[in-house]
């Protein structure tokens, strides 16, 4: 759950939206708990997360169709059943699809065109990026209760290390030259920064 958040987090960062951060994961934390809590907790489950022109949507697929999440009128006493209607509380709506094979339960945050700083956007180099180096999450180590900040900017050098190392492998074992592509890349990001800073 901790890699989600994580996950999310650089997304909402990138894409201008910080203010949706905490709505977002709560969202994200009460849909896949619904899920390990009636489907299982080995259920195979996948998060999508998409920026529309109007909306952010949050999607939160399992292959259980007959499982499906509904809103219930628990109280403050109850102990469960509140997820739902924390989603419904902070998301705009919610609902779900079902596709034969699986569930999609999915909610939305409007966006005001206030709201979308298309300044902020990221550039689809950094979005791209962000995508390579969530497949490089590391475990969790007990460091991080210490210095969060350090650790997470450590993972995050290391994964980023890791990813280039695994391309230097991949042009190697092609049979092309490592050193020609770390120049031809230097150079491809020197220009890139020349053009962005004029």
């Amino acid at each position: 759950m901790r890699a989600l958040r994580r996950a999310l987090r650089i997304h909402l960062e990138y894409w201008g939206l910080r203010e949706l951060t905490d709505g977002a994961e709560l969202c994200v934390g009460e849909l896949v708990a619904n899920v390990i809590k009636h489907v299982g907790p080995a259920t195979p489950t996948t998060l999508v997360v998409s920026l529309g022109s109007s909306h952010l949507r949050i999607e939160v697929h399992d292959p259980d169709a007959r499982a499906l999440p509904t809103l219930t009128c628990a109280t403050l006493d109850t102990e469960t059943g509140r997820g739902m209607m924390l989603v419904d509380a902070v998301s705009d709506r919610w609902g779900v699809e079902l596709t034969g094979d699986r569930k999609i339960t999915w909610c939305e945050f409007r966006l005001d065109a206030a709201r979308v700083d298309r300044q902020s956007m990221p550039m689809p180099r950094l979005a791209r990026a962000a995508d390579v180096l969530s497949l490089y999450d590391g475990s969790q180590s007990a460091q991080e209760s210490v210095d969060p900040g350090r650790l997470v900017t450590a993972t995050a050098e290391d994964a980023a290390i890791n990813a280039i190392a695994d391309l230097l492998h991949w042009f190697h074992a092609h049979g092309w030259d490592v050193d020609d592509a770390l120049d031809r890349a230097q150079s491809h990001f020197e220009a890139e920064c020349e053009v962005r800073l004029s």
